[in-house]
């Protein structure tokens, strides 16, 4: 594909490096900001249940479906243009989100800032190799963890004072609402930034795949949803069904398509495939985990959202810093790293049920030994996985290994939370969530040993 850059463009990478980072920062913040918020939002707005769950699950449901078809419309179409598109509309998707008056008009809103995302966060990486001379990429790209992980912990504690601080009344839809300057300003120099590409138009874009995988995670979601919040009705049961359905039709696609979401070939690696439902069953669980935690710090023990930010941060100090120690260790070690990882979450997560019914700063010793399992897995267990892939599959097994720890992320939210409130009593509802995430990471533990032994070879 043929690159244009503007004339300022070369002479300034590192402001072109630092758009990318906020469009990703953006995405991080927003994708789990309703983890702190839901419980306000509720209450503003009704919806109960139901509402809780689709607050995570409907962001990360739109992102995971279209997440590979971004990136292909970037290919087709020019990144820099797909890229002001998914940022343009992530912002406005925000403002809904922020106007909200019921709970269909925010659900909705999530959805397309999830879809927005899509288109905007595959961009980062070529955008970025078209600014950098080659001999620099490692080191823009090492700036990604750490200037996310800043992101990370930042953006909860936001979120939080600006619920608490009800700034002109807005209380949580603030904490949508300032997107009007944080993604404005980013679009704004977006704009005046970032190369001109045109595009390759015959790239080829399986549009029919991304709506059959659309529809089956829809009606496996709704059905799960609605099921566990109004009752295992005819509605949600048919539901299932159809999207096992479309699932089923999905799957035809693969191997019929031209240009499939996930290449065939790739599920015939037997490594892949395991990381494959490793990083399903992973994020599922963390998904999980994280948004019973802040449920159960707030509506359980009633701390106000800085509170419970403050105290769930230390998960995200916990990634900062495994991610940084363990980057120069996973060529060394591969997938034992991944099961030292698992032992280390392992241990948080079985921690946790002792002292998390008497909150208080307690909790702070368990929650950090998770981040730091945490931080230990995530970039390992995609480098691993992806260490028997062939050159020239390489991105397209990332990008379907990226949406599909997205689509876990939206079902683990929906079934852990499922879990969290048919239970009775909220000790007990954040006791049984967590023995299923325990269960979930002993599975992980015996599916990371069919992993490739070594991580892919950019390392």
């Amino acid at each position: 594909m043929l690159i244009r850059a503007s004339p300022e463009a070369p002479a300034r990478p590192w402001a072109v490096l630092a758009v990318v980072i906020a469009a990703a920062a953006l995405d991080l913040l927003d994708g789990t900001i309703t983890n702190l918020a839901a419980p306000a939002i509720v209450a503003d707005l009704g919806g109960g249940q139901a509402l809780v769950q689709w607050l995570g699950a409907g962001y990360a449901l739109a992102m995971g479906v279209l997440l590979v078809t971004g990136g292909r419309l970037g290919d087709r179409y020019g990144r820099r243009r797909v890229f002001l598109t998914g940022l343009t509309g992530f912002t406005l998707a925000s403002i809904a989100c922020g106007l909200a008056g019921d709970p269909a008009v925010i659900i909705a809103g999530r959805i397309v800032q999830g879809a927005f995302g899509a288109l905007m966060i595959p961009q980062g990486f070529g955008i970025i190799g078209a600014v950098f001379p080659r001999d620099r990429l490692g080191q823009a790209y090492s700036l990604f963890v750490p200037a996310l992980g800043v992101s990370s912990v930042g953006g909860p504690m936001l979120a939080g004072l600006l619920i608490q601080a009800d700034l002109l009344g807005l209380g949580w839809r603030g904490m949508f609402l300032i997107n009007i300057v944080l993604g404005g300003g980013a679009l704004i120099a977006a704009i005046r930034l970032l190369p001109a590409d045109d595009g390759a138009r015959g790239a080829p874009v399986d549009a029919p795949g991304a709506a059959l995988l659309g529809a089956a995670m829809l009606g496996l979601l709704y059905g799960l949803i609605d099921g566990s919040a109004a009752g295992w009705s005819a509605r949600p049961l048919l539901c299932l069904a159809a999207g096992l359905a479309f699932a089923a039709l999905f799957c035809l696609r693969q191997v019929t398509a031209r240009a499939p979401l996930i290449e065939p070939s790739l599920l015939r690696r037997r490594g892949f495939t395991a990381g494959l439902l490793l990083s399903i069953v992973f994020h599922a669980a963390v998904a999980g985990l994280l948004y019973v935690l802040a449920l159960f710090l707030q509506s359980g023990l009633g701390y106000s959202p800085v509170r419970a930010a403050a105290h769930l941060s230390p998960v995200a100090v916990g990634i900062i810093v495994a991610s940084v120690a363990c980057h120069r260790l996973v060529a060394r070690l591969g997938r034992v790293l991944i099961a030292v990882g698992l032992g280390i979450t392992l241990a948080g997560t079985a921690w946790l049920p002792a002292v998390v019914s008497g909150g208080g700063w307690a909790l702070v010793p368990p929650v950090l030994v998770v981040g730091l399992g945490l931080g230990t897995c995530f970039a390992t267990v995609y480098d691993v996985t992806l260490g028997d892939v062939d050159r020239r599959q390489a991105g397209s097994a990332g990008g379907s290994l990226s949406a599909v720890q997205q689509l876990a992320n939206a079902a683990g939210a929906a079934a852990v939370t499922t879990v969290y409130f048919h239970a009775t009593g909220h000790a007990q509802a954040v006791t049984h969530s967590l023995l299923v995430v325990i269960a979930a990471t002993l599975i992980c533990c015996a599916l990371v040993w069919l992993l490739p032994r070594r991580a892919h070879a950019h390392h």
